[in-house]
């Protein structure tokens, strides 16, 4: 890259990031806001799993729970645990979440032999209304694996 390009392509990134978190997160501020940016774009995202947001809420989601990792010494628990969690709080069974598939899907998503995609994160954030990033892992594996 020629060193122009390279200095527009600095100014370009200083930019982005001033608007959206996108790199290693420092602070606790820049953590937050890389959390609501997340929640915003797999609002955005919805159903639609070629959105062109889709690799920029990946990227977020890596930095986030880079973040998690390295600030947090009680691991939080995973998507599908969280899932376990939510749907014996609501007293719900597999056959009970067809927003994100049949009962089949459902145990194996439980079962770990499927991962969560945009669409079923969104779907399940909104139906309990927590952050979808509590997701955010199983779908970076569904993603980055599909």
């Amino acid at each position: 890259m020629l060193p122009r390009e390279m200095l527009k392509a600095k100014r370009m990134y200083q930019a982005l990031r001033r608007q959206i978190p996108l790199g290693v997160i420092r602070s606790k501020a820049e953590y937050d806001r890389a959390v609501a940016t997340l929640d915003t774009i797999i609002d955005e995202i919805g159903e639609d799993e070629t959105h062109p947001l889709a690799d920029l809420a990946e990227a977020l989601g890596v930095f986030v729970e880079a973040y998690d990792k390295s600030h947090y010494q009680t691991p939080s628990p995973s998507p599908r645990a969280m899932l376990r969690f939510l749907m014996e709080q609501h007293d719900l069974g597999q056959s009970d979440l067809p927003e994100i598939g049949s009962q089949g899907v459902v145990s194996e998503i439980l079962s770990g032999k499927r991962g969560l995609n945009v669409r079923q994160i969104s779907r399940l954030a909104k139906r309990f209304n927590v952050s979808s990033s509590v997701f955010v892992e199983e779908w970076l594996f569904a993603y980055s694996c599909g």
